[in-house]
C-alpha cells in the first residue's frame, strides 16, 4: 500500500469521532484539521500525540511522543504505520432521548403506582479527545450520536428514574403536577448524569426534560384523574367525602319514606351535624326529616310542652288536667256521687260502679 500524502477529514458531517481509513504514514505526510477538530495519534493502540486545527507535516518535531516511541530519524524522510483519529469538537445541543419504556413511580402524594414515559434533549460536547477515544469509542471506525445515545441509555434512564423520583419525592410533586416543573427538574437531572458523562471526556452542555406523560389508558392513572375531579368538584361545592356519603345517604331515607327512612334520617343528621356540616346543610337536612315526620301522621308534641285534649262539650284543643273547658265552661273533672271515684270529661256513666251521671 502506498505511503498517503494528505490525511484530512472525510467523514459524515454528524460523526463524533471518524478514523483515516490508512496507516502508512510517513514523515512527509501533510496533516490537515479543520476548525473544531482535533486530530490524534496512535500507535500499537496507545494515544500518542494530539494536533489542533491546522495544518502538519509529519515529521519528528510535530509527533515528538511518537518519535521517542518508534526513534524516528531526524531529518529524513521515513515511512512509518499510525492510526489518525479526527474527533469533532464542536457542540451538538440536538441529542435526542427518552425513556423506551414507562417507569412504575409511586405518587409521593396519593400513594399509588403509575406508569411514567420522559423525554428531552441534551447539548454535548467531546471535551478530552484521548479519553473519549480510549474509553468510549475503542477500535470502531466511526462513532456518531446515534451510538452516543445507545450507550448512554441505561445511564440516563437510571439516572432520569432516580432524579425523578428523589425530585418528587423531596418536593412532594404528584405525578400530574410535574409538568409544571420542567425546568426545575432539568437543571436537577443535569447535575447528576454531567459527573458521569465527564468520566468520558464529553462535557454535558445543558439537559432539558421537554415532557413526563402518564399513558391514559392505565387503570391507575384513570383512578387518579377520576379521584382528583372528584376532589375538585367537593371543593367547589364546599364540603368532603364523608359529608357526601351522609348526604347520599339521607337523600336516599327522604326518597323512601314508607320504610325505616325516617328513624335512619334522624340517625344521619346527627352524624352529618357530628362531622361539622354548615348551618344551611343542617338546616336543609331538618326540613327534609320534618317533612316524613309529619306526613300523614299528627305531629308529636316537644319534650316540655303541656299534652292536650279535645274538649268533648265544644271540640276545642284544652289542656288535659283542666277542671272546665276555657271554650264553653262545661266540667271536665268531678267525683261519682255514689262510689267517689275520680271522673275526667262528662261521661253518662261512673267508669268505676256504673252510676248514671248525666242526664243529657
Amino acid at each position: 500500500m502506498a505511503i498517503v500524502d494528505v490525511v484530512k477529514y472525510n467523514g459524515e458531517a454528524d460523526l463524533l469521532a471518524w478514523k483515516f481509513p490508512s496507516e502508512e504514514l510517513g514523515t512527509w505526510t501533510q496533516l490537515i484539521v479543520n476548525e473544531a477538530q482535533e486530530a490524534v495519534l496512535f500507535k500499537d493502540g496507545k494515544a500518542l500525540d494530539v494536533f489542533g486545527s491546522g495544518r502538519y507535516t509529519l515529521e519528528t518535531p510535530n509527533i515528538p511522543i511518537l518519535n521517542k516511541v518508534i526513534n524516528l530519524p531526524f531529518g529524513c524522510r521515513s515511512p512509518f504505520a499510525a492510526e489518525v483519529w479526527f474527533v469533532n469538537k464542536m457542540v451538538s445541543l440536538d441529542v435526542k432521548w427518552g425513556t423506551p419504556s414507562p417507569i412504575q413511580m409511586q405518587d409521593p402524594r396519593y400513594q399509588i403506582f403509575v406508569p411514567v414515559r420522559a423525554n428531552g434533549m441534551f447539548g454535548i460536547q467531546v471535551e478530552d479527545s484521548t479519553r473519549f477515544l480510549v474509553k468510549l469509542v475503542g477500535t470502531m471506525p466511526a462513532f456518531d450520536r446515534t451510538m452516543l445515545v445507545n450507550y448512554f441509555r441505561g445511564l440516563y434512564v437510571t439516572k432520569v428514574k432516580d432524579s425523578l423520583s428523589s425530585y418528587l419525592l423531596k418536593k412532594q410533586i404528584s405525578i400530574m403536577e410535574i409538568n409544571a416543573y420542567l425546568d426545575e427538574l432539568s437543571g436537577y437531572m443535569k447535575e447528576r448524569i454531567e459527573p458521569v458523562m465527564a468520566e468520558y471526556g464529553i462535557r454535558l452542555v445543558n439537559f432539558y426534560v421537554n415532557e413526563i406523560s402518564v399513558p391514559e389508558e392505565d387503570p391507575s392513572v384513570q383512578k387518579l384523574k377520576d379521584a382528583l375531579a372528584k376532589k375538585a368538584e367537593m371543593n367547589i361545592i364546599g364540603f368532603d367525602y364523608r359529608q357526601e356519603r351522609s348526604f347520599n345517604a339521607l337523600e336516599g331515607a327522604a326518597s323512601n319514606p314508607g320504610s325505616s327512612g325516617a328513624l335512619f334520617m334522624g340517625a344521619g343528621i346527627g352524624t352529618g351535624m357530628g362531622l361539622g356540616m354548615g348551618s344551611t346543610m343542617g338546616s336543609a337536612f331538618g326540613e327534609i326529616s320534618r317533612e316524613i315526620r309529619t306526613e300523614g301522621a299528627e305531629a308529636v308534641p316537644k319534650s316540655g310542652q303541656e299534652q292536650q285534649m279535645l274538649c268533648p262539650g265544644c271540640g276545642s284543643r284544652i289542656p288535659i288536667r283542666g277542671k272546665f273547658c276555657p271554650e264553653c265552661g262545661i266540667p271536665l273533672a268531678k267525683q261519682c256521687p255514689k262510689c267517689g271515684a275520680a271522673i275526667e270529661g262528662v261521661p253518662r256513666f261512673c267508669p268505676e260502679c256504673g252510676e248514671r251521671l248525666n242526664e243529657k
